[in-house]
């Protein structure tokens, strides 16, 4: 497996203490690989079904909540504050829309359900610091919330990349624009649906409950 890397303007980091820490607070695509990340059987279902509920534009993160059938049960989406990637603040994001959506399960005894996350962002579908960043987050997220930690998908102008799975597609793209639940691919909206949003553009979106 093969990964490429590219700089972003998102992760500049200096040299001091602070820039250190938030260096730590990421994860390199070997470290994501060997994490035994689940696979997602259908990512373009599921690519698809966000994409339609939340149409995230450049800098916009959508966290989703998976059953054991790899049924969407709950999202959120909200926008990336203009701020160094840091893996701290990134995770607190995910934690805190992931618990306006859905209890947790840290009363099981092992996960059941799965976060997987989609960021939309500028540039192509090399992996970047700031990527890094919310794969730390997801993970550390999953842990406090009792999920199994999900796939980490980015969308780009050319389109939807699944991080250290070597699989994507060219639509949908930050590019497109949706004509709303016609779009859907069958068998992403099987179940109640939980949604959210931190953006008030988004918001006016949002799904049907």
């Amino acid at each position: 497996m093969t990964f490429g890397f590219a700089s972003s303007a998102a992760t500049a980091f200096d040299g001091s203490a602070g820039s250190a820490s938030r260096l730590a607070r990421l994860l390199e695509p070997a470290e994501w690989a060997e994490a035994g990340i689940p696979l997602l059987r259908n990512p373009r279902e599921i690519v698809s079904g966000l994409h339609v509920r939340h149409e995230p534009t450049p800098s916009t993160a959508v966290v989703a909540v998976l059953d054991p059938e790899e049924r969407l049960i709950a999202s959120a989406s909200f926008a990336r504050r203009a701020a160094p990637a840091d893996g701290w603040d990134f995770r607190n994001a995910l934690l805190a829309q992931l618990r306006r959506v859905i209890p947790h399960d840290l009363r099981r005894r092992s996960p059941v359900r799965t976060a997987v996350l989609l960021y939309c962002r500028e540039g192509d579908e090399r992996w970047t610091e700031e990527d890094g960043a919310w794969m730390w987050g997801l993970r550390d997220a999953c842990t406090l919330h009792g999920l199994r930690c999900g796939a980490y998908i980015t969308l780009t102008r050319g389109g939807w990349q699944v991080l250290g799975e070597g699989r994507g597609g060219r639509r949908p793209s930050s590019d497109s624009r949706s004509n709303g639940f016609a779009d859907l691919v069958p068998g992403t909206g099987g179940a109640p649906l939980r949604t959210a949003s931190g953006a008030a553009e988004a918001l006016r979106r949002t799904a049907a409950r």
